[in-house]
């Protein structure tokens, strides 16, 4: 038996649950009872937001969850665009982590994939700002490319 999750909502928060979009009208507690792809609504960027090479990975990622219909191209995408992405860092903190979030995604650990990735902003924060030459996110990468 698997653990169950406790989510708390407040009124007009959005949570994406294995595709769908449920927006509560009040202060909920939502008991996840089995094991489900989820995504809060804090955790959604938009493609705006998607300014540094790993933003663009984890909103590639992030339709995954939430776009079940457009996985399939999400994840071609996201097997195109993770070479170029761990070629264009020094940083082998950066690439180990990219390589476990292939696995994760391999294994369709999509909420845990999100997480590795934002847990690596700080270092691509330093890294960026180490290297007075920015580099470009892949063309693969490219929001609307």
């Amino acid at each position: 038996m698997t653990n169950t999750l406790k989510i708390s909502l407040k009124p007009n928060e959005k949570i994406y649950i294995n595709g769908a979009v449920i927006r509560v009208d009040r202060k909920v507690t939502i008991e996840l009872m089995n094991d489900v792809q989820f995504l809060l609504e804090s955790h959604v960027i938009q493609a705006d937001q998607a300014s540094t090479p790993l933003r663009q990975l984890y909103f590639i990622v992030q339709i995954m969850l939430i776009n079940p219909a457009g996985a399939a191209e999400a994840r071609e995408m996201f097997r195109r665009s993770l070479p170029m992405l761990i070629a264009s860092f020094d940083n082998q903190d950066i690439c180990n982590s990219l390589k476990q979030i292939d696995r994760m995604v391999g294994e369709d650990e999509i909420y845990e994939a999100l997480k590795a990735i934002r847990a690596l902003y700080p270092l691509e924060r330093k890294a960026l700002e180490a290297d007075d030459d920015i580099p470009e996110a892949p063309r693969a990468l490219a929001v609307g490319a």
